[in-house]
């Protein structure tokens, strides 16, 4: 490895193990308040700091392996992105900037690409396909559904603060998941890298289902 090569690794490994540990405090703090928000802060930063080295690793050595890491840097990044933007648009006639129809369009192509890249190593034999193919395909689902929305006109007035749990929730996912995959070597190669995400999605939902009870509870009429 050339010496910028071994730095931007370095950084890439800091600012990786940054975010884990900021979005666990994000997660353990009272939503709103000080702390979260400064975690928050923290897991955003190290997220980009790993997109932007991702991409620079690419960069220096364009092989295979890191085309998927760089496809899965946008990936990634793009629900930190989104989960931070949509705090932007807490109004139901707030809309979608310009910077949000890029980033939605660079999440949908870097699925595409996902999903080529599957292709072709499940007909080279390589299980790892499978771990593209599914990233892929949330990717694709992901830009897809955020396509839709940003056209329509409808929305709610707290379905920002659902989205930004549901965005944060499942950049945390892929922040655990590289964190698996790097040393969870004793588990199989697709396990290892997609536990995280099998496990934190229905966490997700009953999390945000919690939030919604909580809401109409409180806008419900007391009975006398």
């Amino acid at each position: 490895m050339s010496l910028i090569e071994d730095a931007t690794l370095g950084i890439h490994i800091v600012a990786g193990f940054t975010a884990l540990f900021a979005g666990l405090g994000a997660i353990a703090t009272k939503k709103g308040g000080r702390r979260h928000r400064r975690a928050g802060r923290i897991y955003v930063l190290g997220m980009a700091v790993v997109a932007v080295t991702s991409l620079v690793l690419f960069v220096i050595e364009p092989d295979l392996g890191r085309t998927f890491l760089a496809l899965l840097a946008v990936f990634s990044y793009y629900f930190v992105f989104s989960g931070d933007r949509v705090l932007s648009r807490k109004r139901p006639a707030d809309t979608p900037q310009r910077l949000d129809w890029i980033a939605v369009g660079l999440l949908t192509l870097s699925g595409v690409g996902l999903l080529g890249l599957g292709w072709y190593f499940l007909t080279n034999g390589s299980e790892f396909g499978t771990i593209m193919l599914v990233f892929g395909a949330l990717a694709v689902g992901a830009g897809v559904q955020d396509i839709r929305k940003f056209r329509s006109e409808e929305s709610t007035p707290r379905e920002w603060f659902y989205e930004h749990i549901s965005r944060m929730g499942t950049a945390y996912i892929a922040t655990v998941t590289a964190f698996s995959a790097v040393n969870f070597d004793f588990f199989p190669v697709v396990a290892a890298w997609l536990w995280p995400t099998f496990l934190g999605t229905p966490l997700i939902y009953f999390t945000i289902r919690k939030y919604k009870r909580q809401t109409r509870s409180r806008a419900s009429p007391t009975a006398d």
